[in-house]
């Protein structure tokens, strides 16, 4: 199990925003989640790069890392992830060096290599699939974070030795085996594509090469949560969750619903299928419920650290879903994991 007395515990937010809502509102519910959560004892906040999707308000990801860090003092804030064919790894180095000088010790930078959008949006970025070198890109990054080498021409000014945490991210074996052969951290979608969850640990932790970066591997797990007081709210709550995730499958806004009764008739069973595979990890139900289900992924995955989705409608509940879930997690002790 992890080396640590209990598994480390952190959110995904991608600054929501709810049906009839603003994005000044979500950015508001941000950081007041960011400020809620470094209380609550996680260890970091993470934001994700997405595009051309009304609902989601952290396109300009590096912009609001540092929103959020300057509203905090100890939590570690940072891209879940930056996609990174979207850019040049030099603006990005230069970004995060920046963020890692105003807040020194607490910027993580986690990279994908998906485009984060649909295609519309990608020729936007200037997305090239033809082109697309990641690891060569990952390795540019990691050079430009580095101490400049004697004589090199190019220096990410800020950014240069500033040695900002990479984290690679992924929802299949690929990121999973190139973060090991660089010795990088790893961490898994397993939010919204769970499939290839245990394939990718496994390859991870087997080709695990040491280096400057760590020792030894260390994975996230990503984990869609919706706790409440009683199995049946968290349920009641979920149907916003479902309802986004029909929405997301069906090209269309995934601003976040309130919640309803009963998501029958509003899908097929072929979407129901596909909507619930996507949660088939998540924890969903009252305080003992949402402990067990940590208790079972951990035990399964045997993850250093899970990271925490809840996307419900109600910014208050959504606060007490987090909260439920560290609760949990301080509970969970490495020899109650091994023992489930």
């Amino acid at each position: 199990m992890p080396d640590l007395g209990s598994p480390r515990f952190s959110v995904l937010d991608l600054a929501p925003v709810r049906v009839n809502g603003t994005i000044a509102e979500a950015y508001r519910n941000t950081v007041d989640l960011a400020q809620h959560a470094e209380g609550w004892g996680f260890t970091r906040l993470w934001l994700a790069e997405h595009h051309n999707m009304p609902g989601i308000a952290s396109a300009a990801t590096s912009v609001l890392i540092g929103h959020v860090a300057g509203a905090t003092s100890t939590l570690r804030v940072g891209s879940g992830g930056v996609m990174l064919p979207n850019h040049a790894p030099l603006v990005i180095a230069e970004q995060f060096g920046t963020l890692e000088i105003l807040y020194p010790g607490r910027i993580d930078l986690g990279v994908g290599r998906a485009p984060g959008t649909d295609r519309a949006a990608s020729r936007a970025l200037r997305y090239n699939p033809v082109e697309d070198d990641f690891p060569g890109q990952v390795n540019e990054l990691l050079g430009y974070l580095a101490p400049p080498a004697l004589g090199r021409k190019l220096i990410a000014y800020p950014g240069a030795g500033t040695n900002v945490p990479v984290w690679l991210l992924g929802s299949s074996t690929y990121s999973a085996q190139l973060a090991a052969a660089l010795g990088l951290p790893f961490a898994f979608a397993s939010h919204f594509a769970p499939g290839l969850l245990m394939e990718a640990i496994e390859a991870y932790r087997s080709q695990f090469e040491p280096s400057q970066y760590r020792e030894k591997p260390y994975v996230i797990v990503g984990v869609p949560v919706v706790a409440a007081e009683t199995d049946a709210e968290a349920h009641r709550l979920a149907t916003s969750s479902l309802q986004r995730g029909l929405k997301l499958i069906r090209g269309e806004p995934i601003f976040v619903p309130p919640p309803i009764a009963s998501m029958d008739g509003l899908w097929s069973e072929a979407e129901r299928s596909v909507v619930e595979s996507r949660l088939s990890v998540a924890a969903i139900g009252g305080p003992e419920t949402v402990r067990r289900k940590l208790a079972q992924i951990l035990h399964a995955t045997n993850a250093d650290e899970l990271i925490f989705t809840s996307d419900l409608y109600d910014h208050f509940l959504r606060l007490r879903s987090f909260e439920i879930a560290a609760d949990s997690m301080k509970t969970l002790t490495i020899a109650q994991l091994q023992a489930v």
